[in-house]
């Protein structure tokens, strides 16, 4: 059979006879749930032209998230949002750079870099003033840009950069050392993260922060970097205005870094290398300084978070939470070619779909012991934005959220033989999907590029940081019929050709299987959490391990 519910019934009675599970529910056989035409339908429908890429704010993504609380209600989902609605309000800044700014690099009385926002450099600020103002901002390397107690590592050392512009290289040294004892050797940690770099910079007073892109450690290229950071551009509501940050970010291609060290009379690669050194210290760029005027429009829009949810039969206050993000980049004027819509197909209908589709089976195989909650966030791609408000607001408290599953991009590969867990060794949710899988002759595979930090580019981190224990997984790549190799080149292919464009789009021949495949396992998971009294939590001497235990008293 090839139908969510009937396939989830079968699993969750094997699941439930297992020792590790309390309280066997009463399940009767439901009305089968055509998944596979139902999520396609989903992934159609959210990623149509007519939606224009579902940014937060806009007519698109309002059309787009009144679409999913509609197919909450019609899968027997109960409102969770606000004032008995599917829906959490969420206030977010929009801001764009307007035409009529301008960045230069120079040295004496040369201009070195006149930026294009589309080939060479981009630039923004967080800041909501209206125009922002740099002069003769001195350049200097910072390497990385971190500053890591525990690894003993701080690039800015002996340096007062107030008024100045910090250059940092993209990811962290243990990825580019391929040294296991640096960092995490080549998994990224949160201090590779492009948003944790200019964080820092604006703690060190900097007056601009600029990192350099190279495609392997960022793992994506240019393109997603000028596609992402022009146009309308998001972020939380902050009380200080976005004053804790530097007046201008922005990234530089790698030409054109090289370019400019070059001037200062440095080598871009010996400059890389000592920035692998433990005490490394900060170098100035000589002689090049930073010009720029940013004019930009700022207004405040409100988007939507969309939850819906089924009531437990005896600990309705414990809940077992899905989460998947509905929003995407938009509609971007600037970018070349005609395709203008960034339609978010895979990333992520697909996962949205997922989570109402799983709510469904849910509301079909019976109400379970513990409550679920399903929520659809907004502004993932500007930062993790709703699920960020979420973790501060949450719509069930999060000390009795048993524990959550996230899901995001999952391509229409087909059935594989292996699911991967982002950020693998991270929780006890592991072993209970891990017993499911053994069930179906599959197998757990960690990430396969953990130098991408895909653990800290989705929103679980947003309920990890504060304690709430996380599964971030997806199909692997190891083909049921084709193999490894075709799932990798699969993978491969949307990356380089589909990721963060306007060629994310949807297609009939999808072979969604896969993705159903994997919605079975992601319910039987929670259901049968929903069916314990089990409280998962994170292995010990994880960094979210203490959060948890504190909560839980």
């Amino acid at each position: 059979m090839t139908r969510l519910g009937l396939l989830a019934l079968s699993a969750s009675l094997l699941l439930f006879t297992s020792c590790e599970q309390v309280g066997t529910p009463d399940l009767k056989a439901k009305p089968a749930i055509a998944s596979v035409a139902d999520i396609g339908r989903r992934i159609e429908r959210l990623s149509a032209d007519d939606l224009e890429g579902r940014a937060p704010g806009t007519p698109g993504g309002k059309a787009a998230s009144q679409y999913i609380a509609d197919e909450m209600k019609a899968a027997g989902l109960s409102p969770m949002g606000e004032n008995g609605t599917y829906f959490q309000p969420v206030k977010l800044t929009e801001t764009e750079v307007l035409p009529s700014s301008s960045l230069s690099i120079s040295k004496e009385d040369d201009i070195l870099l006149t930026a294009d926002q589309v080939t060479n450099s981009v630039f923004w600020t967080k800041r909501l003033d209206e125009t922002q103002t740099v002069s003769d901002s001195d350049l200097v390397f910072v390497g990385y840009g971190v500053v890591a107690p525990e690894y003993g590592w701080n690039d800015y050392a002996d340096i007062d950069v107030k008024g100045k512009t910090v250059v940092m290289l993209v990811n962290d040294p243990g990825f580019a050392s391929g040294d296991e004892t640096l960092f995490k050797g080549n998994a990224m940690t949160y201090y590779g993260r492009w948003t944790y770099k200019f964080e820092e910079a604006g703690r060190q007073g900097a007056a601009a922060a600029i990192v350099i892109h190279e495609t392997e450690p960022a793992s994506y290229g240019w393109d997603v970097v000028s596609g992402s950071w022009t146009g309308a551009q998001y972020d939380l509501v902050r009380p200080d205005g976005g004053a804790s940050r530097t007046q201008i970010e922005g990234w530089w291609h790698k030409d054109t870094a090289e370019q400019l060290f070059e001037a200062s009379g440095l080598n871009y690669s010996q400059m890389k290398a000592r920035a692998l050194k433990k005490g490394f210290k900060p170098v100035s760029m000589e002689g090049l300084k930073l010009n720029a005027t940013l004019n930009q429009k700022v207004k405040t829009v409100e988007s939507r978070n969309v939850a819906g949810g089924v009531k437990g039969t005896k600990r309705p206050d414990e809940y077992v939470l899905y989460m998947a993000h509905w929003d995407h980049l938009g509609k971007n004027e600037n970018i070349a070619g005609e395709d203008k819509i960034f339609n978010g197909a895979v990333d992520n209908a697909t996962g949205t779909a997922a989570i109402i589709e799983i709510g469904e089976a849910f509301v079909q195989q019976g109400k379970p012991e513990r409550s679920a909650i399903f929520v659809a966030v907004t502004a993932e791609e500007s930062g993790l934005l709703g699920s960020a408000y979420y973790a501060e607001d949450p719509l069930v408290p999060l000390k009795n959220t048993v524990a959550g599953i996230n899901i995001d991009g999952v391509l229409p590969l087909g059935k594989t033989k292996d699911m991967k867990v982002i950020g693998f060794g991270a929780s006890e949710l592991e072993d209970r999907l891990k017993n499911i899988l053994d069930k179906r002759d599959m197998y757990i595979v960690p990430d396969d590029k953990p130098e991408a930090g895909y653990y800290y580019r989705s929103d679980h981190i947003s309920l990890a940081k504060k304690g709430v224990p996380m599964l971030y997984s997806d199909p692997g790549n190891d083909h049921a019929v084709n193999g490894m190799t075709y799932g990798e080149d699969f993978a491969k292919t949307y990356t380089e050709e589909r990721y963060h464009k306007p060629s994310d789009e949807y297609d009939n021949s999808w072979d969604l299987s896969g993705l159903e495949q994997a919605s079975e396992i992601w319910f039987e998971l929670g259901y049968g959490i929903a069916n314990s009294e089990d409280w998962p939590n994170w292995y010990d001497g994880t960094e979210f391990r203490a959060l948890r235990d504190e909560m839980r008293k």
